[in-house]
């Protein structure tokens, strides 16, 4: 949206941010618009900044949970299962 080279530092390596800081950076962009203190045009950054931070997490999170597996046991012998959630039809 915006040129301002400050702004577009502040976006570089979003997707890159491990999981747990790029949470808390949406905490403080959440924490920040709840305040309602920001010019309107601070906070449609911020949404933005948001919803790309969220979309980050949410990503991670699917990919972790694919990783994931679960121990079971069948038959006396435990056994490594894909972890699946209830809308998972896998």
């Amino acid at each position: 949206m915006s040129t301002i080279d400050g702004e577009n530092n502040e976006w570089n390596g979003i997707d890159q941010l491990p999981f747990e800081e790029a949470m808390k950076k949406l905490e403080e962009v959440v924490e920040q618009l709840e305040n309602g203190d920001v010019p309107l045009e601070e906070a449609i950054r911020l949404f933005e900044k948001g919803m790309k931070l969220s979309r980050v997490c949410g990503e991670k999170l699917e990919h972790m949970e694919q990783q994931v597996e679960m121990l079971v046991q069948e038959n006396g012998e435990w056994v490594k299962k894909p972890f699946q959630t209830e809308g998972d039809t896998d």
